[in-house]
């Protein structure tokens, strides 16, 4: 009996019929630097979009979406979780300063169902146009013996550019700079494996509708992460200094607002300047969670802060409503080692 490459569990039309599927999604987000087609070995973009820079910097990024895959999988919604690695990487590099440029996605799955992968793909597509970055490349692997067939995992890598002069790395900000917390959409894409616990634990369903939600708690912990390239686009035309941005991801407040500080600097937000997605009393309701570790776990309903002057504060509010996003005046710098003080 001889053996081909499908009947050890690697199926080659289908990749090529997922290809296909994804090609209208991925034409989409094309740019006019974009030198390649879908289907090269390398997607090429071209130096053009930067010549006129005095300093171009190229700034990378790459992040997966880690387990909240799990929650898209048992609900069968695959066209959103891509929406999600996108946000991971561009906001990453966004608030270094830059300007998306390009993305690659990389999807690992026990078996290629072209329809899910297209719908992924989808979601990439979408998160690439939010953002104004071409999909210009990315791998689909079927690992067939290494993961369950409805299993799948993805991640992505993005490029953008920034004028040396404008990158953004904290080294500016100052003792009474005005904090300005952009509002979340919820969960995003980090502390998911708390998340999956507590719905183990306490035996809740994906489909039960909670007192106070409008939607299930599969569709509201599927809401997909916030992309804020327009916004802080806004802010910068608006001529705003921004001094120091943290994109709240895993560790929460904690962790992420120092990495926007000089030493010597410290943040103090005040707790009750922002609205609390009511996703988060609900999670440190059901999990029994002490008020630390939600804000060392979760982004509590902000998904980046800037650090800008006192100044600058309200324009930078108004700079970024203009961009259809809530902002809120949350704290301010003051001079500490403390890092973050929360009240």
């Amino acid at each position: 009996m001889s053996l081909n490459y499908q009947q050890s569990g690697v199926d080659i039309e289908a990749g090529y019929r997922a290809v296909s599927l994804m090609k209208d999604s991925v034409q989409s987000t094309l740019r006019p630097e974009v030198l390649t087609s879908l289907g090269g070995f390398a997607g090429a973009f071209s130096a053009e979009a930067f010549k006129g820079m005095r300093h171009p910097v190229l700034l990378s990024g790459t992040d997966g979406v880690g387990t909240k895959t799990e929650i898209a999988i048992r609900m069968g919604v695959h066209d959103t979780i891509g929406i999600d690695c996108v946000a991971m990487c561009v906001n990453d590099i966004a608030a270094q300063g830059a300007e998306p440029l390009f993305f690659l996605d990389y999807i690992a799955c026990g078996k290629n169902v072209p329809e899910t992968i297209a719908d992924i793909v989808k979601g990439v597509a979408a998160g690439c146009k939010e953002a104004g970055c071409a999909l210009i490349g990315g791998e689909t692997a079927e690992h067939p013996g290494l993961m369950p067939e409805t299993d799948y995992d993805l991640a992505g890598f993005a490029v953008g550019v920034a004028e040396r002069e404008e990158m953004i790395d904290g080294s500016a900000v100052r003792e009474g700079d005005a904090l300005i917390g952009i509002a979340s959409s919820g969960v995003h894409a980090n502390g998911f494996s708390l998340v999956r616990r507590i719905l183990k634990d306490q035996n809740i369903a994906l489909t039960e509708k909670p007192a106070g939600f409008d939607k299930t708690v599969g569709e509201v912990l599927l809401a997909p992460t916030r992309i804020y390239v327009k916004a802080l686009r806004a802010v910068k035309e608006a001529g705003v200094s921004v001094r120091g941005i943290s994109h709240i991801t895993g560790g929460g407040f904690y962790e992420n607002i120092p990495r926007m500080l000089p030493e010597g600097i410290s943040a103090r937000i005040q707790k009750d300047s922002f609205p609390l997605p009511e996703v988060f009393a609900w999670l440190r309701a059901e999990g029994g969670l002490e008020e630390r570790d939600m804000y060392n776990t979760f982004n509590m309903g902000l998904g980046m802060v800037l650090a800008v002057s006192k100044e600058d504060a309200d324009k930078t509010v108004q700079a970024v409503a203009s961009a259809g996003e809530s902002a809120f005046l949350v704290g301010e710098t003051f001079a500490s080692e403390q890092g973050v003080e929360l009240c």
